[in-house]
Parts: structure tokens; sequence; C-alpha cells
């Protein structure tokens, strides 16, 4: 696919100067909020824990210091973890959060997951539960667990490739306002951690104005993945493209040459054993890899610019990219912002992106 959208040497540099002028004027420096929590500390000293078990709990950890920076890590929340695979993220929640009442997690994930640790939740005040839906089919607002308790949500995620993103973003900040507008069907509960936790019916049809009701965003606290699987139909920041005169062409070769900014500096990975810590290792290994089998061989521009010239741009591609899904979030009334949350040698993937709702927003949690 990629080959019949190759590009002449005159064609790639006047993309880069588009790519450039967008840029202008965007914070292009990201800060380093590289933390830690408690909560993962015995876990990260485990001799037993091997390389890429190590790594995960690193980000994980990160993960969590950057959500009880933003005192998201509370009572009166329901997680709500997009592209949950076996359910970790919510899993450190949970410890974290095991003096704390009145806790719900959602796991979204649309494929069906081995070595899920749901069951293995100890607290029988907290809430679990999974669902197998693809992203742009959910709408939060007719999950019966928001539907009883009205929770303010966090939105979470480890890791969500490309437009996994988008879609995650406009299901949070839309969700309440505009959600489905009941052409999407409504994901059934897959699983139930707790027998007390009845699975109410869809209760939308008998009560129409429940929406107004329903509490804001808390949080959303995402480390973001794979942008060369980014789709402009989905992609939340096309109006911050179009004010610096970019469109969907644009956009493509962005998204495609996006991956450069860790071309050729992948590790091979090792062969990955049977057991949990495998699982991991080779969800990580599709996440940083998928990019290669499309472009390897086929990409004309090698002999054009540097290794050190492409990072550039993959890199700058990855920011502008980025830079408007902030803007997307700042528009909804959101405090956005993007950062560092790991070393590269942890995560070549290592950029946060964080939101908070405006005080204007800010909904006080049931406690």
């Amino acid at each position: 696919m990629w080959r019949k959208y190759q590009k002449s040497n005159e064609e790639l540099q006047n993309l880069i100067v588009k790519l450039k002028k967008a840029s202008n004027g965007l914070d292009l420096h990201l800060k380093e909020e590289i933390l830690s929590h408690q909560a993962l500390q015995e876990a990260l000293t485990d001799p037993k824990n091997g390389e890429s078990a190590f790594k995960h709990l690193k980000q994980q950890a990160s993960i969590l210091g950057n959500m009880e920076k933003l005192h998201l890590l509370g009572p009166g929340r329901c997680f709500v973890e997009f592209g949950a695979g076996r359910g970790k993220l919510s899993h450190w929640v949970d410890i974290a959060l095991q003096n704390v009442e009145n806790v719900q997690f959602l796991l979204v994930e649309r494929a069906t997951t081995r070595f899920k640790v749901d069951g293995k939740h100890q607290r029988r005040d907290s809430i679990f539960e999974r669902l197998q839906v693809d992203i742009q089919h959910l709408c939060l607002s007719k999950v019966p667990i928001l539907e009883k308790k009205k929770l303010p949500v966090v939105g979470i995620g480890k890791h969500l490739c490309g437009a996994a993103t988008d879609l995650a973003l406009r299901c949070l900040v839309e969700s309440y306002s505009a959600c489905c507008g009941g052409e999407n069907e409504e994901p059934a509960a897959k699983r139930c951690r707790t027998a007390a936790t009845e699975v109410a019916p869809d209760t939308a049809a008998q009560n129409d104005s429940s929406t107004q009701d329903h509490k804001p965003v808390a949080g959303i606290v995402i480390a973001l993945c794979c942008h060369h699987k980014c789709d402009w139909t989905h992609y939340v920041g096309r109006e911050f493209f179009k004010s610096v005169g970019l469109g969907p062409v644009e956009f493509h070769y962005f998204q495609r040459m996006s991956s450069w900014a860790t071309c050729g500096m992948r590790e091979n990975t090792s062969k990955a054993s049977t057991s949990e810590e495998s699982e991991d290792q080779t969800n990580d290994t599709e996440h940083e890899q998928t990019f290669s089998t499309a472009e390897s061989g086929s990409d004309t521009w090698q002999g054009i610019l540097t290794v050190e010239e492409r990072k550039e741009i993959g890199c700058l591609c990855k920011r502008v990219i980025d830079h408007g899904r902030i803007e997307y979030l700042q528009q909804q009334g959101y405090k956005a912002a993007l950062q560092y949350y790991t070393e590269s040698a942890v995560s070549l993937e290592n950029v946060l992106l964080t939101a908070v709702p405006s005080p204007s927003l800010i909904t006080e949690p049931t406690t």
C-alpha cells in the first residue's frame, strides 16, 4: 500500500516544509514526569520478575504516579481502561486504592484475552466488569454500572494504538452529551467480579433525560502509541490540521512518517517463553514493530534522508498529531498536557497524554 504513495524528493521536501510550518509556535519540548507509586514497589524489587515484566512495571508505576499527581486516585470513581488486554493497569490502580471505597473498574477490550487478572482481586468492595467491544461502538452512558451509580469516570490506557486513542477521547469527552445516537449496539457485560453486582437492563429508553444528570469525566491518562495507525476519519484534531492549512492527504503522510521516530531503534526481541510475562512481551512487540511490515524495503525516501533526519521528522509528525489531540481537549474544556512518563530505554513509545476538566466542569465524587 505504501508503494503507491511514494513521493519524489521535491514532494517530500514540500511535505517537510508544511510539517515544520504547522509546528511553528508549538511547544515541542515535553517535560519529564517519570514518576513511581508505592503500590508497585514490592513488584519492582522482586528478582523473580524478568526484564520484560520490569519494563511493564516501571511504566505502570509512572502512570499511577502521574494519576496521583493529578489527584485522580481516590474514592467515588469509575476507572475505564481502554485497550485493557489482561487488565494489569486496572489491577495496579485497584492495589493503590486498597483502602478506598466506592470504586468501579470497566475494562474495554475488543479482542479475546488470555491470562486476564480480573478475577485475582481480593477486595470485595471494588467492582470489575469487562466489555468485549470495539471502542467506536461504546457508549458510556448506556453501560449499566455507570447508569446505576453515575460515578465520575477516569479514562486510562497503556499503549493505546493509533486511532483507538482518538476513539477513546471521543467516547470519554462526548459520551455524555452526544453518545451514539442509538445507532451502535450496547455491549453486553462479559463478566462481573462480585455476585452482589447486578447488571441492570438498559434504562436509557425509560429515562431520556438521564444524560443531563451524568457527572463529567474526572480525568484522562493515556500512554500514546502507534501514530502510524491513526486514521483521519476518527482523528480528533482535524480542526487543528485545517487551521494550519493541512488536510487528510498531509495527515496520511504524517501518520506514515511518524514511524520514522523509532526507525532503526528497535531491539530484537528474544523468543518469548510460554508464560504470562510473554503475553505482555508479545503485545509490546506487536505495538512497536507493526510498522516495519508496511514500510520495510518499500520506502524510496530512505536514500533521501539520513537516519537522524528521519528520526527528527518522525518525532515532529508525532508531536503535531498529538497537538491536535491537545487542542481538541482544550476546546472541550479540559486542561491537557503531554509528557515523557518513562525512559526510551524502557519503551520507545514513552509519551503520556493527561487531561483534567477545567474548574467549571469539576464535580465532587460520590463517597
